[in-house]
């Protein structure tokens, strides 16, 4: 069966592998005032968090509608493709997955499945790139969201920020926390693990990066594994030679996270994406 994968741009693969699986990329959007931007579209990641600071008002972002899932769930069916499967970023943090499950239900040319992969950037990519992998090799849908819903377990996104005016300015947080953490020099620092969402802060940044670490010894080894930064490219690398160890053999990734989640995360964050092995 020709099975196709769907996601959204928050997923962070590389166009290397989104083109080697003929994956399909839903873009969110960036609004900033009047002005619409496409995510991964209309923005270079660098020209972004160059203008990040600086923009006025600050960005807020949105998810794509259920009519923009149908054109390609149209597309792909006139491709020749006999069924669907569309996986995106966490519920708990983006509308995007309920839009896709709207234009799901209301597809009836081909069969389409939806799928929370309760994760965010490579988390969700990751999950992405073995979905394709499962539908190349011939499995079928359900046999390929067995094997995800196993594989979104290992899964886990973490990562410090380097500051919660971005949070703040989103309105993803409560004012008074913000200026709260500001005040006191707190570091935060964000946990993703089956759609779960914790908070926890340091108050250097010192023991920030130490607390990432420990994150890192706790779940390895590792069958997948990135760093992830949010337009601190130096910075990211300096961690790649302190984590070298951790990486599978041969296999060096280190990603910009895109545009729509840098909105919420500011310029600066840092962290990890892995799958440990079972």
């Amino acid at each position: 069966m020709n099975i196709r994968i769907v996601t959204d741009s928050t997923c962070d693969l590389p166009e290397e592998i989104v083109s080697r699986h003929a994956i399909s990329v839903i873009p969110l959007a960036i609004n900033v005032g009047d002005k619409s931007f496409l995510d991964g579209v209309d923005l270079t990641r660098s020209e972004f968090y160059t203008r990040l600071p600086d923009f006025n008002p600050h960005p807020k972002t949105a998810a794509p509608g259920p009519e923009v899932f149908t054109q390609v769930f149209e597309h792909l069916a006139h491709e020749g493709a006999q069924a669907i499967l569309s996986i995106h970023i966490s519920e708990t943090l983006s509308a995007t997955v309920n839009s896709a499950r709207i234009a799901a239900e209301q597809f009836v040319r081909i069969p389409v499945a939806v799928l929370d992969s309760s994760q965010l950037s490579l988390g969700l990519g990751f999950i992405v790139e073995r979905a394709a992998q499962l539908a190349e090799s011939g499995k079928e849908v359900q046999e390929i969201i067995s094997a995800l819903n196993d594989l979104m377990k290992r899964t886990y996104v973490f990562a410090s920020l380097k500051t919660l005016k971005y949070l703040r300015r989103s309105g993803r947080m409560h004012v008074a926390l913000a200026k709260f953490g500001e005040t006191l020099q707190i570091k935060p620092l964000l946990h993703m693990n089956m759609g779960k969402a914790s908070a926890h802060r340091t108050r250097t940044q010192k023991r920030a990066t130490a607390r990432l670490l420990e994150w890192l010894a706790e779940y390895a080894p590792y069958e997948k594994f990135a760093i992830l930064h949010a337009g601190v490219q130096e910075e990211a690398e300096a961690l790649y030679q302190q984590v070298l160890s951790y990486f599978p053999q041969g296999e060096v990734l280190i990603a910009q996270i895109t545009p729509v989640l840098g909105v919420h995360l500011g310029v600066g964050a840092l962290g990890f994406a892995c799958i440990s092995k079972e």
